[in-house]
């Protein structure tokens, strides 16, 4: 029997959790025990509790319950308690997801217990080294034994790194997610009636990336773009609780006009409001990538994004955090036709099962 610790700490990585922790249940699971290590980074109960509940994840095995704090107060705490774990299960592997300083404390403990390491999310790069995720992702993937790249762009940023041991093209998990999760939000999800919104007749918003929120002068440019548009277009916000303090306290938050400011939402109401919307605003990558899948278009408020396949395939416009650029680009979006999809340059939908089967292979 294989056994594979998971950590996870954050949103994304529960929903990408849930699509392999589902192939291992249903498929492998008389050769691989998971255990699930939630180090805590999301803390709030509708972007953590909810998302193991409505996802059907195994409840974590470990609660680390380690959040706030700076980055290195945080990481250092997660390294402490994820080292305890791995000490007392002696995992095979430990399988890690994305960016996040969860991400880099799983990686760290593991590499200096001298176990390897699985990374999916790997060879994502936005060459902005002022990210903090930046950082994470690369420390990552130097300290991984088998790297899963959604990507032909990933494998080619790993080998232009010089890393091409262990780097697999298995697709992206998160397509296996929209693939299997789309129909199920139509079905179950009331998000639509509950908000009075109608088909196609909204955006949807979402901004979280310090990048954005802790600079004073681009969360004020994006607030103005959105509240102009709320002036035409219905604009609903999922507002992260950090962000949400962040507005009071730069006294933004009462220059949002329109817009419908909720607190976050379960994972299948996002999916519902992602389908539905008109338009998508965004600093997420997780976010542009499922516009794409549901053929929604967006406009992504970063300088820079690793989902380069997104925007050069015209679904994706990337315009930073001015007023003027967002503006812009929405007008671009409402009056244009849209292009075609072509096949996915995010792989077959089957990405979690190939990267069970490379474990399993590799162990």
């Amino acid at each position: 029997m294989i056994k594979v610790v998971t950590i996870i700490g954050a949103r994304p990585q529960f929903i990408k959790a849930a699509a392999i922790s589902r192939v291992v249940n249903e498929h492998f699971a008389d050769q691989i025990k998971e255990t699930i290590v939630h180090t805590g980074q999301h803390y709030d109960e509708n972007m953590s509790q909810v998302f193991f509940d409505e996802l059907n994840i195994p409840h974590p095995g470990y609660n680390l319950e380690i959040a706030g704090g700076s980055h290195g107060l945080m990481t250092g705490r997660m390294l402490e308690a994820v080292e305890k774990v791995l000490l007392a299960e002696k995992p095979d592997w430990v399988l890690i997801y994305g960016d996040t300083n969860s991400t880099l404390a799983g990686a760290l403990a593991a590499a200096k217990l001298h176990i390897p390491v699985a990374h999916v999310e790997a060879g994502l790069r936005s060459f902005n080294m002022r990210m903090p995720e930046e950082i994470n992702r690369i420390v990552a993937d130097r300290l991984s034994s088998l790297l899963f790249c959604p990507t032909d762009a990933a494998v080619q940023n790993l080998e232009n790194e010089g890393v091409t041991r262990g780097v697999v093209n298995v697709g992206d998990v998160m397509y296996d997610v929209a693939l299997f999760y789309r129909e199920r939000a139509r079905q179950q999800s009331q998000i639509l009636d509950i908000l009075s919104l109608a088909e196609r007749r909204f955006a949807l918003a979402t901004c979280h990336r310090a990048e954005n929120t802790d600079d004073p002068a681009r969360l004020g440019e994006i607030v103005a773009a959105l509240a102009e548009l709320s002036g035409k277009l219905d604009v609903v916000l999922p507002l992260h609780p950090r962000t949400r303090k962040l507005l009071s306290d730069t006294g933004l938050a009462g220059n949002l006009g329109k817009v419908k400011v909720i607190d976050p939402i379960p994972f299948l109401d996002m999916v519902a409001l992602e389908q539905s919307a008109r338009l998508i605003l965004t600093d997420s990558g997780g976010v542009q990538k499922e516009a794409f899948f549901y053929g929604v278009p967006c406009i992504t408020m970063r300088d820079e994004t690793e989902w380069v396949e997104t925007v050069a395939l015209g679904w994706n416009r990337l315009v930073g955090a001015s007023k003027t650029a967002i503006g812009s680009a929405v007008v671009a979006c409402l009056a244009n036709s849209l292009p075609s999809i072509p096949a996915s340059p995010y792989g077959d939908g089957q990405a979690a099962r190939k990267i069970v089967a490379s474990i399993i292979r590799n162990s």
